[in-house]
Parts: C-alpha cells; structure tokens; sequence
C-alpha cells in the first residue's frame, strides 16, 4: 500500500466520532438508528460519518428493506496493522537490544559489588 492510501485510512480514522463509530460496530452490525442512539450527534452527523468510513473502505452498507445496516470490514485494518508492523519489528528490536544492554549493566554493576 503506498503512502497516500495510509494517509486516507489514517484521515477516516482521525476524527473521534469516527472512531467511536468504529467501536460500536466491533460489537458486530448495526442500522444507522442504533449508531444514532449511542452517540451524541444528529442522524445527519452519523450518516456523515458513515459515508466517509465507507469511502475510506472501514465499512460495509446493506440494505435491509428502508434500514441502512453498517459492519466493519477486515480489510483496511489488516493493511494498517501491515503498515505498523513494520515499525513494530523497528522498535521491538531497538527494545530488545536496550533490554540486553540493561541486563549486562545489570551484572557487571553485581559483579562490581561481589568484588568489594
């Protein structure tokens, strides 16, 4: 995935009533109304939301008769946690290495006290 296309998922997600949203719809499908109820903004401001987390790929519409029911898709957060990862490995090995180093001072500080 190239930069810009992280920029867009990190965009949608960005705003805290997005990502409120995104939290409700862990618990699984949900209509519009029931977003709606959980948050405190108007249906206009939810469907707002929805819409660019769709634009964005994050979620999934389908029509169920008048409702309008929104779930999560998997996807985009698997390319993020594709993208971070490669951090992840950056810093766990940077940890790992300052771990070692803590853990020698650590020894060579007791064998220092042994001799004294």
């Amino acid at each position: 995935m190239h930069s810009t296309a992280h920029a867009d998922l990190f965009d949608a997600l960005a705003d805290p009533m997005r990502r409120r949203i995104v939290d409700l719809l862990r618990a699984g499908e949900q209509p519009v109304n029931d977003i709606v109820a959980e948050l405190d903004i108007h249906q206009s401001g939810v469907s707002r939301h929805l819409r660019i987390l769709n634009d964005a790929g994050f979620v999934r519409v389908r029509a169920d008769g008048p409702r309008r029911l929104y779930q999560l898709r998997a996807e985009p957060f698997r390319e993020l946690d594709d993208w971070i990862s490669g951090y992840r490995r950056l810093w766990e090995g940077r940890l790992d290495r300052l771990a070692e180093e803590l853990e020698r001072r650590k020894k060579a500080r007791a064998n220092r006290r042994e001799k004294t």
